[in-house]
């Protein structure tokens, strides 16, 4: 679940209300699939294969274009369980029914598959004028990757004749419920295994962040600190002072103009939280005067996330990720971090801090906890 796939996905629904079934549509899938990169227009078709005697409404369809990190069959399986809770009933019979709502896999990549579960690309998209139109909105030059024909193409080639009218209403996409404005800067933070990396990736790639990453890979004396703390604590620390003034310096520093915000997994602060716990008293009085006299003019960040994880959780996501000089961390090490940064949080004024509670959370296999985070994130209150 590592790789973002690219997916389109038509929305079908001619019975009851609709528009807010499409909706509701749209919005479970961003929930449940992925992020939502667009959304075509709404178009109303007519009912197609109901029989010339059946009384049926009309359709409303729309298509939209989604990232996730789910395979084709995991995604059909999910549009599955969106259009049963939503209310639509499937039967075995091949007569067609209104139905409150369609969901169709378009294309996935560019995978051909046919299986059980699921067939890419839709065997009927190019007969289909309800599908290719509000494809064309979003995805005009994506290619069939069997007929090697663009979706503008296969629309100029379709035979079917049916009138197609746009609708003057357009669907609302998820993204925006989630406020990021009045943050230029923001600092995830956490203990060792927490996901404060993951929470960064994610955040900067679904809402155009520029993102900061800790360099702590490069830093040669941490795996030297693993196996002989008391020797190599001070030595670890100031060129972990050193390496983070130098490169949250750079990345400040530096704009960019494409970029709505920054985002970063760490901030200057940690500095003071590990070395008071790993330094002697004598020892963290200098350093806590080098970190002041370099770090007095810093930005600090408009707002400081906490990722709260327990002690198990972050030996399994420790354990998980396979650093090997991280395998011997010991429980203690993790609690005192863990009060270091709580009682540094409860002590500041400066900074406008969340502290989320994830010891119950999986954001990176789990979407519907990740979305949780973000509802956490951006509620102001």
């Amino acid at each position: 679940m590592d790789q973002n796939h690219n997916v389109y996905i038509a929305l079908g629904s001619n019975k009851g209300d609709r528009m807010k079934h499409l909706q509701d549509a749209v919005d479970l899938v961003f929930e449940h699939v992925g992020k939502i990169n667009s959304i075509s227009r709404v178009y109303n078709t007519p009912a197609l294969g109901f029989g010339t005697d059946a009384l049926v409404d009309d359709f409303y369809n729309a298509c939209i274009f989604v990232e996730t990190r789910f395979s084709a069959e995991n995604v059909m399986q999910t549009l599955l369980e969106i259009e049963t809770e939503l209310g639509r009933t499937r039967h075995s019979s091949e007569v067609y029914e209104s139905r409150t709502i369609d969901l169709d896999v378009v294309f996935y990549d560019d995978l051909v598959l046919d299986s059980k579960l699921i067939t890419t690309p839709h065997p009927q998209m190019h007969k289909r004028k309800f599908v290719l139109q509000p494809l064309l909105d979003i995805a005009p030059k994506t290619v069939h990757p069997k007929f090697g024909k663009t979706v503008a193409e296969l629309l100029e080639l379709c035979e079917d004749d049916s009138a197609i009218e746009l609708v003057n209403i357009w669907l609302k996409s998820p993204m925006k419920q989630f406020d990021f404005g009045g943050y230029d800067y923001i600092a995830i933070e956490g203990n060792i295994g927490a996901g404060k990396t993951s929470l960064a990736h994610q955040i900067s790639h679904d809402f155009n962040g520029k993102l900061i990453l800790e360099r702590f890979a490069d830093n040669p004396f941490l795996p030297k600190f693993y196996d002989e703390p008391q020797r190599y604590a001070f030595t670890l620390e100031m060129s972990f002072l050193a390496d983070r003034y130098q490169q949250i310096s750079d990345d400040l520093s530096q704009l960019d103009l494409f970029k709505d915000f920054m985002v970063s997994d760490y901030d200057i602060f940690k500095s003071l939280i590990f070395s008071k716990i790993t330094l002697p008293e004598d020892e963290f009085r200098l350093y806590r005067k080098l970190f002041y006299l370099m770090y007095k003019d810093i930005a600090k960040p408009d707002l400081y996330i906490y990722l709260y994880q327990n002690t198990e959780r972050l030996q399994e996501n420790i354990k998980k990720r396979g650093r090997d000089y991280e395998q011997n961390i010991a429980n203690d090490y993790l609690e005192k971090i863990n009060s270091g940064y709580l009682e540094f949080l409860k002590n500041q004024t400066e900074l406008n801090v969340k502290i989320i509670d994830i010891s119950n959370r999986d954001f990176v296999e789990n979407r519907a906890d990740y979305i949780w985070i973000l509802r956490q994130i951006c509620n102001k209150t």
